[in-house]
């Protein structure tokens, strides 16, 4: 997964290069550490579902907020219902391709196949 890390992120990413790498490992790591399941909900839209605990609702919205600034075409919902924890993200149809790889990356580290 390493050498293909940086591919995908944006021009509109106003991240500082040097810190991309490590908020990519800070979504490995959650998703490899809570989450369930990842779908796909809309063409522009994604759901993953993570382990209902309030640490980890904690950080994913910690997570979606330093998100969200640097990348504003995230929209990020995250929810608590029937004890599952969900965090919705949606994107405009030009960052569609910036989805698809969140979410494969998502899939991969559920799966254990983190670099």
């Amino acid at each position: 997964m390493k050498d293909r890390v940086m591919t995908w992120v944006p021009d509109a990413c106003t991240l500082p290069t040097v810190d991309q790498p490590l908020r990519l490992a800070e979504f490995d790591d959650v998703f490899a550490e809570s989450g369930r399941s990842v779908e796909r909900s809309a063409e522009t839209a994604v759901r993953v579902e993570f382990e209902p605990a309030s640490t980890v609702a904690a950080r994913l919205a910690d997570l979606a907020m330093r998100e969200s600034s640097c990348c504003s075409f995230f929209d990020f919902t995250l929810r608590m219902s029937d004890a599952r924890l969900l965090l919705d993200v949606e994107v405009p149809a030009a960052h569609v391709p910036v989805l698809d790889a969140l979410a494969a990356r998502a899939a991969e580290a559920m799966a254990g196949e983190r670099a």
